[in-house]
């Protein structure tokens, strides 16, 4: 065996590190490392239509798995279009290696045909960020880049000239050892200490929680029955601390449901736990505020804090929880979970007045029905937008459901391309995207990766032919509409064409058997439903606050139409409130 060049030996890296598969497009900077994956065993390149795909499927890929995942961009424009999936794998914290192909190396700063600068574009939206200009960086350098993905949560970015990735790599190239496990973090004595007795000085705790709580949900019900606490949860804490959750008082945000915001708000004690909750409108500035979190540079940038630790959810409450005292009062825990019940009745008025018959069909009967219908390990990509409320609505967790979108980035077309990359984790488990026209249309080309593949992927597509997140936003601003209508041709008739599955469902009557139908298909499928547009509550007032985009007024514009399951869940919940 020859002397590996730069190429094989950054392929043969991200083999050693568990990477399996790069998602990308080729190109001529780019093909020493296609080639050295084409001749390497364990690794294989995906081809998607279009790199902003590439990335957002690397960063499903790795919020599905938890390990590091790859794609790769050749120069100039290729690797710019991975620019906007980055930014949602960093902003989520998903473990991704990004391989930014460069011009010739003895051509940069001249102005050269596709000159950039990725090892500048790409600092924003990455944690590591640099240029191999000589082949004896490569080991170290590449090394360095796995492990600030890998432990920092997030995105590197691997700039690399295509003739340097030709050159022979140095000798001792293979003999870098790599980390590629996190460890646990665990706060330090004095921040527990402090936290105890804030916790034991408190007569009222209300926990909030966030994706920081993945892992931790068996903790947190032990923390939160010590205490007597109700246990809200941001959007991306929903998978992982809603269900079998006694102490459920539903979601804050623009989203929200339940008594989340009143349990926040009368509480003397506010524990945020692994969430970094952007919309300050929502959280209280008069009470205390305790907030856990394993990124150090997120405590305190929402709210004012009284106390920051520095530590995982888990390890926190493993330590917290022998030390509090236990409570027996369950007063202020009894009255948010009565008013959580109750607000969640005063919302299913538009979903229970005959939606089996409503056409066009309502998006809030679409989801509860795929909820019902969907596997239990299921995994769902939801497209930011309406398909977001839906999601927060409807969609029941149980531990082993994955819900994955573009949550804190907010990008349109993010459920396709990730439910690709969710899909080539495991070919046999099911993979629903949950898209909005706007979003599909966005990316569509990507249905073709789909049918390329042979990617068992189903697209439920929620088609109103509007943007109706924006739409909403304008109406509740006080403006009229405009520039949120899209004239759609018939999607499912444009999956058979390319070779899938597709089926259009224009009546409620046709929903659940057409969705059956596409989930026994073997391949790829897409059920294009036809949902009403109009399926949004509008306030009868527009004040002055509600401009604010996702200001709290904002919350009470999104949907007079049901939450669900949510709803039996705090019905359960109450029925079993200990009686006096």
């Amino acid at each position: 065996m020859g002397r590996q060049n730069v190429a094989e030996h950054y392929v043969d890296t991200l083999v050693r590190a568990g990477v399996q598969r790069i998602y990308g497009v080729v190109g001529d900077s780019l093909n020493p490392v296609v080639d050295a994956v084409r001749r390497t065993r364990g690794i294989e390149w995906i081809q998607v239509r279009h790199e902003e795909s590439a990335a957002f499927a690397a960063g499903a890929e790795a919020q599905v798995t938890g390990s590091l995942a790859a794609c790769a961009g050749s120069c100039g424009p290729g690797n710019l279009h991975l620019i906007n999936g980055l930014y949602d794998a960093h902003r989520s914290m998903a473990p991704v290696l990004a391989l930014a192909s460069h011009i010739p190396s003895s051509e940069i700063g001249l102005e050269y045909f596709q000159e950039t600068h990725p090892d500048q574009l790409f600092q924003r939206c990455s944690h590591y960020c640099e240029m191999i200009s000589n082949p004896q960086q490569t080991p170290r350098l590449l090394r360095t880049a796995i492990q600030h993905a890998v432990g920092r949560g997030g995105v590197s970015v691997v700039t690399l000239p295509g003739d340097v990735a030709a050159r022979p790599a140095p000798e001792e190239a293979a003999v870098h050892d790599l980390v590629t496990a996190r460890p646990s973090v665990r706060p330090g004595d004095a921040e527990i200490d402090a936290l105890v007795r804030m916790v034991d000085a408190a007569d009222r705790i209300t926990l909030f929680c966030g994706s920081g709580t993945a892992g931790a949900h068996a903790e947190v019900m032990r923390f939160a029955e010590r205490v007597k606490a109700p246990v809200g949860h941001a959007l991306r804490g929903k998978e992982w601390i809603q269900y079998d959750n006694p102490f459920d008082v539903g979601m804050s945000g623009l989203l929200g449901y339940g008594a989340a915001y009143e349990a926040t708000h009368e509480c003397d004690l506010l524990i945020l736990l692994g969430t970094d909750f952007p919309y300050n409108a929502f959280l209280p500035d008069d009470v205390r505020i305790v907030q856990v979190d394993v990124r150090p540079e997120r405590l305190g940038r929402r709210s004012r804090l009284d106390l920051g630790v520095w530590g995982d959810v888990r390890e926190t409450l493993r330590c917290l929880v022998p030390r509090v005292r236990p409570r027996t009062d369950r007063r202020f825990l009894d009255k948010m979970l009565k008013k959580h019940a109750d607000a969640l009745e005063g919302v299913v008025r538009a979903y229970t007045r005959k939606v089996e018959k409503h056409t066009p069909i309502h998006p809030e009967y679409v989801a509860s029905v795929l909820d019902d219908l969907a596997d239990d390990d299921a995994v769902f990509t939801v497209d930011t937008g309406m398909c977001n409320v839906w999601a927060a609505r409807y969609l029941t967790p149980n531990g082993r459901r994955r819900i994955i979108g573009s949550f804190s980035h907010g990008s349109m077309a993010n459920a396709l391309p990730q439910a690709i990359g969710a899909q080539f984790t495991d070919g046999g488990r099911q993979i629903v995207a949950m898209s909005g026209d706007g979003g599909f249309s966005m990316l569509m080309g990507e249905f073709l990766t789909l049918v390329q593949y042979d990617l068992p992927v189903k697209v439920v597509l929620f088609d109103n032919s509007s943007l109706g997140m924006v739409e909403l936003e304008m109406l509740v601003a006080g403006m009229p509409s405009h520039g949120t209508t899209n004239h759609n041709p018939d999607f499912a008739a444009v999956a058979r064409a390319a070779g899938a599955y597709g089926v259009r469902v224009e009546k409620p009557k046709q929903l659940a058997g057409a969705l059956k139908d596409a989930f026994r298909h073997k391949g790829p499928a897409l059920v294009d439903v036809v949902t009403d547009p109009n399926a949004l509550s509008i306030p009868p007032k527009i004040r002055a606050d509600m401009v604010t985009g996702f200001a709290l007024s904002a919350s009470k514009i999104v949907l007079d139409g049901g939450v669900g399951r949510m709803l039996q869940m705090a019905r359960s919940n109450v029925r079993n409130l200990p009686r006096p």
